[in-house]
């Protein structure tokens, strides 16, 4: 099984899109996650720094600048998806990569208590 490290980057850049408001806090993730045919024009244009920050995970031993090097992706490549913490969250879990899940959970607590604090703002809900 492949073994993780956490990209310090993607977590950085995740709480960056967290305290600039750049979230989706409801999207169903399967859909919206990227695809080779939006990861590929995104590389061209953007290159692997960019493309590395959308990842939590980075896979022990794979070279850098390959799509095998990032893992446990947790955005669109424009917004962060709390659906997607979500995913990484789970995956790590699952399969016992426990520093990815910790800042997985570390960073659905950041955009839970953003967006509670948003909430309690604009007072209750109608």
């Amino acid at each position: 099984m492949a073994r993780y490290q956490v990209n310090p980057d993607a977590v950085a850049y995740a709480e960056e899109l967290i305290d600039k408001r750049q979230y989706v806090l409801r999207s169903e993730w399967g859909r919206v996650q990227p695809r080779p045919e939006q990861e590929n024009p995104f590389l061209e244009r953007n290159g692997w720094e960019a493309y590395a920050k959308w990842h939590l995970g980075l896979t022990e031993g794979a070279p850098d600048h390959t799509k095998g090097r990032y893992a446990f992706v947790y955005g669109d490549l424009r917004r962060l998806h709390r659906m997607g913490l979500i995913a990484c969250y789970y995956r790590a879990a699952e399969w016992g990569h426990t520093e990815i899940y910790v800042a997985a959970h570390e960073l659905l607590q950041r955009l839970d208590a953003v967006t509670s604090r948003s909430r309690s703002r604009s007072g209750p809900a109608r």
